[in-house]
């Protein structure tokens, strides 16, 4: 067998070492090891490389971001973050005909901004919000599919610790990657919102109605949500206002949280030692996935598997749009088998490669100078500019012709294709990210195997399975939708990246 075909075959025979329930990591590192061995007819490069892959992985400084925002989330938890957050939704929209489960949708958004972890917010806000949801009448199934997709958010709405891997994996910015999704995550809490006001109406007895409360209470409940606000706050407009990177703000945001959960009485000797032995588990266990796809990855690339299915894709002219569109049917499908990282680690090393080479159009190199000479024009005609080449650079702009570089010269602007290309690349490789995260979401509430669903049912065993399947459909078709709109608009996505950048 050749190199190509070895690379080939190894990928069967890792999805039969997960589905026999072996670690997504440990099946990942075993293929990976043995096939480098058999591709390099010896142990001397695959054990060259378990020392080298093991150092690199480990000592990456931009990982550290991962048990930061963990560590965040936890110190959140014991803060009461998630209560108060809670509260003060249910206090503006618990009267309302479904209110109680769409102020747990508004919490569970507002504590994935300080939590990059999904589970832990559908852990986390349906110990808050489910109690509530059963004392006002709302239907069993109804309360866990709603809990499990607000659960969702804590991955969608940054920071999120997926964003980061794929980041890393894709050699891309954290930071425009956070922005990018900030559009999509507040979309993805509105369509949730729509979904609860359709589902209430369709089946009335599904949601009691809850007593209003006060206007004063309203407001007081609103003002104890202020450390979520200052922490979001303080991470975000650091980042984006230059005052530290993104392993840094997570570093700032988990002292944050913890400062606030002790001054709140939460944060103990013990609770933070449980806190720091929960977090580096989970931080082992992603560590060590990490490790086991770099192992994986790098025999795909020994045997070119990446690079051959690029330019397969490429030599058949198949449409981009097309491509991305069976790419994301196949997230769907496989999301609902796996975990949300182990699908990344294992896909975007071999699917990235093959979305950066497709051409999908987000920028042209016509307009772009057009909007830099525009910039040019508005703050006056540069000094020495004759009234030809103005009438020249004018004419241009408005019949939609390329400038001349004697033109761009003039107005002290440099637009060039090979400019262009290299932003594009940067909005495509952003845009994608975010579009395999939603759908990378959509897995955790998809039967069977939605592993929110699973641990929202685990709280509530009175409710059947299967009734809980049935309501987050609903949600499903809302996400289906969302990642539709922003495949045909990309603008929606790119917009802050757009304004900032």
């Amino acid at each position: 067998m050749t190199a190509l075909e070895i690379g080939i075959a190894s990928f069967p025979i890792l999805m039969v070492l997960i589905f026999l329930r072996v670690p997504i990591g440990l099946s990942m590192f075993v293929v990976g090891l043995v096939g480098l061995i058999v591709v390099t007819d010896g142990t001397q490069v695959a054990f060259g490389r378990l020392k080298s892959e093991t150092y690199t992985t480990f000592s990456s400084y931009s990982l550290t971001i991962v048990p930061m925002f963990l560590l965040m989330g936890h110190f959140a938890t014991l803060g009461g973050m998630s209560s108060a957050l809670f509260k003060a939704a249910e206090g503006f929209l618990g009267h309302k005909k479904g209110g109680v489960a769409m102020a747990s949708i508004g919490a569970c958004a507002g504590f994935g901004a300080i939590c990059g972890s999904s589970l832990a917010t559908a852990a986390t806000m349906g110990r808050v919000a489910l109690p509530e949801l059963k004392q006002y009448g709302y239907a069993g199934g109804f309360s866990t599919a709603t809990l499990a997709a607000g659960g969702t958010l804590g991955i969608l709405i940054p920071p999120s610790v997926v964003l980061v891997i794929y980041a890393i994996l894709t050699e891309q910015n954290i930071a425009k990657l956070f922005l990018a999704a900030f559009i999509p995550g507040l979309l993805a809490a509105i369509g949730y919102v729509i979904v609860i006001s359709i589902y209430v109406r369709l089946h009335p007895n599904a949601a009691g109605i809850r007593p209003a409360i006060p206007w004063s209470e309203r407001f007081a409940n609103l003002i104890k949500v202020w450390p979520v606000l200052t922490v979001f706050g303080l991470v975000v407009g650091g980042i984006y206002g230059g005052l530290f990177t993104p392993t840094e703000g997570a570093a700032v945001g988990a002292a944050g949280t913890g400062f606030i959960a002790w001054m709140n009485g939460g944060l103990d000797r013990e609770n933070l030692i449980d806190s720091f032995m929960v977090t580096a588990r989970s931080t082992a266990m992603i560590f060590f996935i990490v490790l086991g796809a770099g192992f994986y990855n790098g025999f795909l690339a020994l045997t070119k598997v990446p690079q051959e299915l690029a330019d397969y894709v490429v030599s058949q002219g198949f449409s981009p749009w097309m491509v991305l569109a069976l790419i994301l049917a196949f997230y769907l499908i496989f999301g609902c088998l796996m975990d949300s990282l182990s699908m990344i680690l294992l896909t975007i090393p071999i699917f990235f490669p093959v979305i950066s080479v497709m051409d999908f159009g987000l920028l042209s190199l016509i307009d772009m100078q057009a909007d830099a000479a525009l910039e040019v024009l508005r703050n006056g005609v540069p000094d020495g500019m004759g009234a030809e080449m103005l009438a020249s650079i004018q004419d241009a702009i408005a019949t939609g012709t390329e400038l001349t570089r004697e033109q761009m010269k003039e107005l002290g602007i440099r637009v060039t294709e090979g400019r262009v290309n290299r932003i594009e690349a940067e909005y495509v490789a952003i845009w994608f990210g975010i579009l395999v995260l939603i759908v990378v979401e959509v897995g955790l509430i998809t039967p069977p195997v939605g592993m929110n669903l699973f641990i929202i049912n685990a709280m509530d065993r009175k409710t059947k399975m299967i009734d809980t399947y049935k309501a987050v459909m609903y949600f499903v078709a809302s996400d289906i939708i969302r990642v539709i709109i922003l495949v045909l608009f990309p603008f929606i996505t790119l917009l802050p990246l757009y304004l900032l950048y």
